[in-house]
C-alpha cells in the first residue's frame, strides 16, 4: 500500500485520486489485525509441552518396524505395517487414560481389492482416535489432524524390504501423536480427530475410506490439517530454513460443481474457497512468539503435479489444507537405503530433526486450538445483489454458539493475498461498508465471541436477499 493510501486509510477518508482509485477506511472500527491470536496462557503451556524428545522416540518407535509398507505383513509383532498399526493405537490408548473420558481410539478399516498399487486384497487401516468436543454448541464441528503412517522405497510395489519412511510420514504421524498427549487433557469446545491414514503411497486409499466414511455418517467437518514430509529444514539443494513450514491449499474447490464454476467466473472468488479461508486462518494463528516460526502460504492444492491425503476430503467438498517442510529433499524420499559414491540415500532419522519438528508441531497445535475454541464460519454468508449501488451489502444466517458476540466484515483489494482492511458490527446478521467498490475488493465475514477469538472467514456468495 502506497503512503499516500495509507495515510488516507488512517484518516478516514473516502479518495478518488487521478487513476480513479477508492480507498476506504475509518479512524474507528476499521483496522487489519494480522495478528489477533495471541495464544492465552493455558495455550502457551500446552505448546510448550511439545517435546521434541517426545517426537524423536515416535518416530524411532516407527522406523523400528523396518517397513510399514502397506503390503507389508499384517501379523508379524514386530515388523511390517500390522505392527506399526498396532503401536499407533496402543500409544492412542494410553493417551486416550489421560482425557476423562472424551477420547475414543478405533481401528477404522476396509478389505481393498486389486487396484491401483495393490495387486493383492490388501486390509487398509486406519487408526483414529477422537478427542469428543465439550461445548453442546460446538462439539459438532470436527476438525481432522492426520498423517500417513505407511512408507515405501524406490519400488513402490517392495512390501518386503527396510523402508524406515522416518520424515515420509513418520515426521507427521510422530506430530499426531504429540498433538494428541499435549491436548487430550485440556477440553475444548469443538471436536478434534487425530488420524494415521494407511494405504497414502500406494494411491491415498486410508483417507478416501475414512472419508467417505465420515461423508456416510454426516460429521460436520470444518477443517482438515494434513501433515506430510515436516521433518526436516534442509533441502537437497543445500538450502535451510529452520523456521518456516509450507502450506498449500487450493483455490478453486475440487467439489466444484458446473453451476458454482459458471458463477466464480463472473465473480471471480478463484482465491476464497474454503481451503484458501482455512489456509489464511492457519497463517494467523500459526505465527506467534509461542510458536517462533513463519508460515508460508503456497496457492496450490499440492506440490507441483503430487498429491496427500487432504485431496480425499477436498474431493467431498470439506476444506483442506497440507504442511511440508520448505524444502524437500528427494536423496530421502522414495529411496532404497544405501550409499553410492560416499552418499546416503534413504528416508533414515538421522535425517530428521527434531527441534524443528518440535515448532512445526506448535505451529499446529496453535492454529487446532484457536479453530476449537474459536465460533464456527457464519454460514449462508451472501452478498446483496438485487439492484446497482456503491455500497456493499451483507447478510449471514446468525451463528448457534451462544458466546458470540459480534462478526467482522474483512476486504482486500483483488489482487491481495491476505485480508487487510477491517470493520467490527455487533450481533447482526446484516452490514453494509459504504463506498466499497464489489468491482474491486473481495470482501468476507466472520465470527468474534466475547474472548476476541475470531472464526474463519466466509466468502459470500451473491443473492437478492
Amino acid at each position: 500500500m502506497s503512503i499516500r493510501r495509507k495515510a488516507l486509510v488512517a484518516t478516514g477518508a473516502v479518495a478518488v485520486g487521478l487513476a480513479g482509485w477508492v480507498s476506504v477506511g475509518s479512524a474507528v472500527g476499521d483496522h487489519h489485525d494480522d495478528g489477533w491470536w495471541r495464544p492465552p496462557p493455558d495455550v502457551r503451556r500446552m505448546l510448550d509441552q511439545v517435546d521434541s524428545r517426545s517426537l524423536q522416540r515416535f518416530d524411532h518407535a516407527l522406523v523400528g518396524f523396518g517397513t510399514r509398507h502397506t503390503l507389508s505383513t499384517q501379523t508379524d509383532p514386530t515388523r511390517g505395517i500390522g505392527a506399526a498399526r498396532d503401536y499407533i493405537k496402543q500409544q492412542f490408548d494410553q493417551i486416550a487414560q489421560t482425557s476423562g473420558g472424551r477420547m475414543t481410539v478405533a481401528l477404522e478399516g476396509y478389505d481393498q481389492p486389486p487396484a491401483s498399487r495393490i495387486p493383492v486384497t490388501t486390509r487398509i487401516t486406519d487408526v483414529v482416535a477422537t478427542l469428543k468436543g465439550t461445548d453442546p454448541q460446538s462439539a459438532d464441528r470436527v476438525y481432522i489432524v492426520g498423517a500417513h503412517y505407511d512408507s515405501r522405497i524406490t519400488d513402490v510395489l517392495n512390501g518386503t524390504d527396510d523402508a524406515p519412511g522416518a520424515n515420509d510420514d513418520g515426521s507427521g504421524t510422530s506430530a499426531v501423536l504429540e498433538l494428541a498427549r499435549v491436548m487430550a487433557p485440556r477440553p475444548t469446545e469443538a471436536t478434534i480427530v487425530f488420524v494415521a491414514y494407511a494405504g497414502e503411497e500406494q494411491g491415498l486409499y486410508g483417507s478416501n475410506h475414512l472419508a467417505e466414511v465420515a461423508r456416510q455418517q454426516g460429521w460436520n467437518i470444518q477443517g482438515v490439517l494434513n501433515m506430510d514430509i515436516i521433518g526436516s529444514p534442509v533441502g537437497g539443494s543445500g538450502l535451510r530454513d529452520d523456521r518456516t513450514i509450507r502450506l498449500f491449499s487450493e483455490g478453486v474447490p475440487t467439489s466444484e460443481t458446473a453451476a458454482q464454476t459458471a458463477r466464480r467466473q463472473t465473480i471471480g472468488g478463484e482465491n476464497d474457497g474454503s481451503s484458501r479461508q482455512l489456509a489464511r486462518y492457519v497463517k494467523e494463528t500459526g505465527e506467534n512468539d509461542a510458536t517462533d516460526m513463519r508460515v508460508k502460504l503456497v496457492w496450490r492444492r499440492d506440490r507441483f503435479l503430487r498429491s496427500g491425503d487432504q485431496v480425499s476430503f477436498l474431493q467431498r467438498g470439506w476444506a483442506g489444507v497440507r504442511f511440508t517442510e520448505p524444502f524437500e529433499n528427494f536423496d530421502h524420499q522414495h529411496q532404497d537405503v544405501r550409499v553410492e559414491n560416499g552418499k546416503q540415500f534413504g528416508d533414515l532419522e538421522q535425517f530428521v530433526d527434531f527441534r524443528y519438528l518440535a515448532r512445526v508441531t506448535r505451529v499446529i497445535g496453535s492454529s487446532l486450538a484457536a479453530l476449537a475454541r474459536s465460533p464456527r464460519a457464519p454460514v449462508n454468508a451472501r452478498m446483496l445483489t438485487a439492484d446497482l449501488g456503491y455500497d456493499t451489502t451483507l447478510r449471514w444466517n446468525a451463528n448457534p454458539e451462544p458466546d458470540v458476540v459480534g462478526y467482522e466484515v474483512v476486504w482486500r483489494d483483488s489482487t491481495e493475498a491476505l485480508w487487510t482492511n477491517s470493520r467490527r458490527f455487533g450481533n447482526v446478521t446484516e452490514a453494509t461498508i459504504p463506498n466499497l467498490n464489489k468491482d474491486d475488493y473481495q470482501v468476507g465475514v466472520r465470527a468474534i465471541d466475547r474472548d476476541g477469538n475470531k472464526s474463519p472467514v466466509a466468502y459470500p456468495i451473491p443473492a437478492n436477499a
